[in-house]
């Protein structure tokens, strides 16, 4: 059974950085693209970075230039990077992954807090 973990969250001043990961277990599983995604306490869930199969990156407007998606195949690990963080920035992140499997994971959300 997959499972995703997800870790790196915390409290953090404004102008912090933090790194979230995604670890997804199973001998046999592996990732073949993957997104993080966050909501906040009175917000919809809104997709926040993507990468693709190709490894190609997206993201939405409001983090681009200070957030970063990544993988590590080797581990079966993606990684955000987030940079230059906001108050705004403040909210569950979660991850979400497309197995090579064709099945969609999500991870158990990790809480992001950015203070002023």
């Amino acid at each position: 059974q997959v499972q995703l973990v997800e870790s790196g969250g915390g409290l953090v001043q404004a102008g912090g950085s933090l790194r979230l990961s995604c670890a997804a277990s199973g001998s046999t599983f592996s990732i073949a693209a993957a997104d993080w995604y966050r909501q906040g306490p009175e917000t919809p869930r809104e997709i926040v970075a993507t990468i693709s199969r190709s490894s190609d990156t997206f993201y939405t407007n409001s983090v681009k230039g200070r957030f970063t998606i990544s993988r590590d195949s080797s581990k079966n690990t993606v990684y955000l990077q987030m940079n230059s963080l906001k108050p705004e920035d403040t909210s569950v992140y979660y991850c979400k992954v497309l197995g090579r499997d064709s099945r969609i994971y999500w991870g158990q959300g990790t809480q992001v807090t950015v203070s002023s």
